[in-house]
């Protein structure tokens, strides 16, 4: 009776055989480097320092005193919201844009409003960071984990072309057979050795062991690695470089060669604008472009530019590093009725299916924006230039197109 009343499972492990034990023991967990905080890398929208004043609670009066504090000191004394010195860019002739070289300035334009490309890397500047990922895993015997994949995109690729061969040189023997220049039995044995022969290309798999991630390369140290030089600069494009330099006044563009300053503020001279748009023409392409830059940018998106899917500028809600782009923006300029630029302008229906196809695909919205470009004589170009007046001059009007598909909209 007593064997009865014992539980069925006893609190005791049960004995294992020392086989079974190795086999049951779990690898150790690599200590892999934790993931950056992009929330706060990225927790300021633009390269600007806000001074918000401390919240206010009517349960404790002493915050009251604190808050009138605060606003009395940033009126006797208001704090500046730009840097103590502006970011420095030099203009380059050859690809049209701005260079960023400093570090720290590269940094910073990135991480507070995701501003230019780095040249070596597709968005973010990283490629120090890469290479010395590269050069430690190297140091170790092993390979990074883009360079494996790099390696079986290129197998992959050789994969396809050495099958577009085999399926050619099969179809031509075929048609040697039909036309009786070879045998059926001469091409079945030919057939057979290319198999063997196929089947004799045995590569070595790459494991695990060869590839190291990124991080754990990183991890175990910069000890050995000789003195890398940082050979990438940050890609300013025209829009991006204005509205720093005039919308913000944070960037000083100087000339490579004699590092002359040609910044733009709003009490100099507009040198840069006319380094971008010589006529200053309401038609000119790069205002017309930095008003929708301009606009988007005010109404707190981060806008990209959007060559990679074929439209002007990607929205961005918080920026590239947390979503993929919402909205893609189509610039199409609008001008007055009869006049040689709106004929000569214009889009057909066939461009407009093609784009709109493509962001469907992508699953992006594709929104036109029209902009209303005013005549010359309505902007206020002549003598001295007023570059507020002359961007309020133009309207912007947006419209979402979507691509209406009959099985997924029926009423």
């Amino acid at each position: 009776m007593s064997s009865a009343t014992e539980p069925l499972l006893s609190n005791k492990p049960a004995a294992v055989p020392v086989a079974a034990q190795s086999e049951t023991v779990k690898p150790k967990r690599q200590n892999h480097k934790p993931r950056p905080n992009y929330a706060h890398i990225h927790r300021q929208p633009l390269p600007l320092a806000t001074h918000p004043l401390p919240a206010f609670h009517p349960t404790n009066p002493l915050s009251l005193l604190r808050l009138a504090y605060a606003y009395i000191s940033q009126v006797l004394s208001p704090p500046s919201s730009h840097p103590a010195s502006p970011y420095v860019g030099y203009y380059s002739p050859a690809t049209c844009a701005i260079h960023i070289t400093d570090p720290g300035h590269i940094r910073a334009l990135w991480e507070m409003g995701f501003f230019g490309k780095g040249n070596l890397s597709r968005s973010e500047p990283s490629w120090m960071d890469r290479e010395k990922a590269r050069l430690q895993a190297r140091r170790q015997g092993g390979t990074t984990a883009e360079e494996a994949t790099n390696a079986r995109r290129a197998k992959r690729r050789d994969f396809k072309l050495e099958r577009a061969r085999i399926e050619a040189e099969k179809i031509a023997r075929q048609r040697d057979v039909e036309e009786g220049k070879i045998s059926a039995e001469e091409a079945a044995r030919i057939e057979r050795e290319i198999e063997a022969a196929e089947a004799a290309k045995v590569d070595a798999p790459v494991t695990k062991r060869d590839v190291r991630p990124r991080d754990e390369a990183e991890s175990d140290g910069e000890e050995g690695i000789e003195v890398i030089e940082n050979q990438e600069h940050l890609q300013l494009t025209r829009e991006e470089t204005f509205f720093l330099s005039y919308g913000l006044g944070v960037l000083d563009v100087r000339s490579p060669t004699t590092g002359r300053s040609e910044a733009i503020s709003l009490g100099n001279g507009p040198s840069l604008l006319k380094l971008f748009a010589p006529t200053l023409a309401p038609s000119e392409p790069f205002l017309i472009n930095y008003a929708v830059y301009h606009h988007f940018r005010s109404l707190g998106w981060v806008v990209r530019p959007g060559i990679k899917f074929g439209v002007d500028y990607l929205l961005y809600y918080r920026g590239p590093v947390f979503s993929h782009a919402e909205f893609a923006i189509i610039v199409i300029p609008s001008y007055p009725k009869g006049s040689k630029e709106a004929e000569r302008k214009a889009k057909d229906w066939w461009w407009l299916h093609c784009v709109n196809r493509v962001q469907s695909q992508v699953l992006k919205s594709l929104v036109l924006c029209y902009v209303d470009v005013p005549a010359a004589e309505e902007s206020g170009i002549k003598g001295e230039v007023d570059i507020g007046r002359m961007l309020s001059g133009f309207k912007i009007r947006e419209f979402v197109v979507r691509r209406w598909v009959a099985n997924r909209m029926r009423d």
